[in-house]
């Protein structure tokens, strides 16, 4: 073969890009490719006769410093003069990290990138099927390569290097039933877009990707500071191999991601996010292991594991660099892990982190009481971060650029909907304790509950150090009492003094007949009204409260466990969750233990019948103070039934275009005597609006 000897570097004028190194690599094999086929159609007159392309792609070689295709001359000067090339490059090369990390030699290489030739060009399909005269294979198979790659002698070590290929996801076959030798090969799309240098943010719905350079630095990640000494030497021992992986535990949006992402710049990686690969048969797994080699990215794998579940990390063939994992309070991990990891826990942030986000996310945007606004809601910082930016939309669309303490409120809801919704009802809460008749007792309580909440983040460090380990941020309350007496109502007057959202649960349409699935939805629900910071109500909690009995059948066994976990969850739930019920003595006694705050409504008093009625009754109506008087000290009704028969009362008097008749209310209280089964205690029968007296 005759070289021309002036052009020892022939690539010097080619820009050192990860796309350019493709292309010149992408002629090696199209070098591979022309010599093949001339050598099996005995010319390249016959070669390029039959395929006429290939006569267009042999000038441009040509033109690089090849005038003739002797026999292996032409493929071994190209590669050393890529391999000069690459000398000159700091830039991270896919194709080099693959023979270099990967352990890909260079004919196993050009295989690979012969198998992706159709993806670049579809006339190479023709090439392929006219090669192996078979009708319909456009893509080479392993006879054909083995045919390309040298003598008998050297083909068990292409074997090999194919064999290498699959391993590391890096190659398909599409036909496995088909013999071996008929096997028809593939390279996934996401891998060859990696081995061209392209890299999509979102190259797959389930797969995020992000390079170094558009990671956070360690040092700029709000953490707290003992995760901070936690993880300052971790970047050095994981480009050691000391350690193989990094586990970060900790509510959702909470910045998990982001200081995985922060460790894999620290060691000079990108990160490669994977979500929804959980089984380890499943086939997604090499192709992510192909692409963490390829892209230089540390993989970061996201589980989201219910109570009792475990997930199962298959072997990662191919790959042996760092890789995270990403997980929840609960679940485990088992399979090829080892136990060289290191495990973080991320709480959620403190008040001044709270600040630090709401600064962050805000930036120079004007904010009203910010510091009032970042203390009364504990998020995670994901969700700050959310929120920051609703708020300015909201203040925007007012034309404002302050941002108040309203917008916050509006970007909140519209935050906690989206999230929430297919979980928990949201209920509308508005009012304060002055719209609650009570008594003082419940009053009192009701306060104290207020109270604790406000100070809940604070109370620990008023507390001995015995006391404040076990002590966290959540504020369990029980109300108990009859229905009617105001337990529902006083939940949504909390909520409102507190400024938060309030949500209440079904506990029907979470408990299920599934075996875990009960405690999967209730540790789901949970889970998310910690990080939004909302009330949860669970109304009516007998379902899953009441004694935990001896087990004589399954089904037994099972409730005892739902019951079991609940209060589990319930003991370690770091937000505000009130649970009401009509029957507090068939609560568990356990549970009754650990509510932080128990309060009893009792059914009214005369003199608080009295308040409720006049609360409830429209300013002018025609009831007599003492007609009034004596309906509110005879009839011994709930706050609840008190609501009704005015509701009715009103729908009688709109129906006369009257205002409220004492004749109106009277029928409206036998009314709720007769739903009750009971006789009503008025000394004269109620009397219909229009009828005779």
């Amino acid at each position: 073969m005759a070289l021309r000897a002036a052009q020892r570097h022939p690539f010097e004028d080619v820009p050192r890009t990860p796309e350019q190194h493709f292309n010149l690599c992408f002629y090696g094999a199209v070098l591979q490719v022309i010599r093949s086929v001339s050598s099996a159609l005995d010319s390249w007159e016959a070669a390029f006769e039959r395929f006429p392309f290939l006569a267009g792609y042999n000038n441009e070689l040509a033109a690089r410093g090849l005038e003739g295709m002797a026999a292996g001359e032409g493929e071994r000067w190209w590669w050393n003069s890529v391999g000069n090339w690459e000398r000159g490059t700091t830039d991270h090369l896919p194709l080099v990290a693959l023979r270099e990390a990967g352990g890909v030699d260079q004919a196993a290489m050009t295989a690979l990138l012969i198998i992706g030739l159709v993806e670049e060009d579809s006339r190479f399909g023709a090439v392929f099927e006219g090669m192996q005269e078979t009708p319909g294979q456009n893509r080479p198979s392993v006879g054909l390569l083995d045919a390309w790659f040298g003598a008998p002698t050297e083909r068990a070590g292409f074997r090999a290097g194919l064999r290498r290929l699959r391993d590391l996801g890096l190659v398909q076959v599409l036909n496995p039933d088909a013999p071996r030798a008929a096997w028809s090969l593939h390279i996934p799309s996401l891998v060859w877009d990696a081995i061209r240098g392209e890299t999509d943010e979102e190259p797959a719905p389930w797969l995020h990707c992000q390079p170094s350079g558009a990671l956070p630095l360690l040092d700029h990640v709000i953490i707290p500071n003992e995760v901070g000494r936690r993880l300052a030497g971790v970047p050095r021992m994981l480009n050691k191999g000391d350690v193989r992986a990094l586990i970060v535990r900790g509510p959702k949006s909470n910045g998990r991601h982001t200081l995985v992402g922060a460790v894999s710049r620290a060691i000079g990686a990108g990160m490669l996010s994977v979500r929804g690969v959980v089984r380890p048969d499943d086939e997604r797994w090499p192709v992510v292991c192909a692409l963490a080699l390829l892209l230089n990215a540390v993989p970061c794998l996201e589980f989201d594991l219910g109570p009792g579940e475990t997930a199962e990390l298959p072997p990662l063939k191919g790959y042996d660099g760092p890789l995270a994992i990403v997980l929840g309070r609960q679940g485990g991990l088992s399979g090829a892990l080892g136990e060289n990891t290191v495990t973080v826990l991320l709480e959620l942030p403190d008040s001044d982190a709270r600040l630090r986000h709401w600064s962050a996310g805000l930036g120079p945007v004007e904010v009203e009481d910010l510091e009032s606004v970042a203390v009364g809601a504990r998020l995670t910082s994901g969700n700050i971060r959310r929120l920051t930016s609703l708020a300015r939309s909201c203040a925007s669309l007012e034309g404002r650029t302050k941002v108040t303490a309203a917008d916050v409120r509006q970007a909140s809801s519209t935050l906690h909907r989206q999230i929430l919704d297919s979980l928990a009802a949201k209920v509308e809460v508005r009012g304060n304790w002055s719209n609650l008749v009570a008594g003082a007792d419940t009053l009192r309580e009701l306060r104290h509950l207020e109270s604790r909440c406000r100070r809940r983040e604070a109370l620990g460090g008023w507390v001995g150090a015995c006391l404040a380990t076990r002590l966290n941020n959540g504020v369990r309350a029980l109300f108990q009492g009859p229905s009617g007496t105001g337990k529902t109502m006083a939940a949504g007057l909390l909520a409102a003094v507190l400024q938060k959202d309030l949500y209440r649960v079904d506990l029907s349409s979470v408990v299920n007949e599934y075996l875990g699935r009960t405690e999967k939805n209730l540790n789901q629900l949970f889970s998310r009204a910690e990080e939004l910071d909302v009330v949860i109500l669970l109304d009516e909690g007998d379902a899953l409260l009441t004694a935990r009995t001896s087990v004589r059948t399954s089904n037994d066994r099972y409730a005892n466990l739902e019951t079991n976990f609940l209060l589990q969850r319930l003991e370690s739930y770091e937000g505000i969750v009130i649970v009401t019920t009509n029957a507090g003595d068939r609560i568990d006694s356990a549970f009754q233990r650990r509510m932080d705050v128990i309060v009893d409504f009792r059914a009214p008093e005369a003199t608080e019948r009295l308040a409720i009625w006049q609360m409830h009754l429209p300013a002018e109506h025609a009831v007599e103070p003492g007609s009034l008087l004596e309906v509110a000290g005879r009839c011994a009704l709930t706050g609840g039934q008190i609501r009704n028969a005015v509701l009715h009362a009103s729908l009688l008097a709109l129906e006369s275009g009257q205002v409220i008749t004492l004749n109106h209310l009277e029928e409206a209280v036998e009314r709720e005597y007769r739903k009750a089964g009971a006789v009503c205690p008025l000394r004269r029968p109620a009397v219909r609006p229009g009828s005779r007296p």
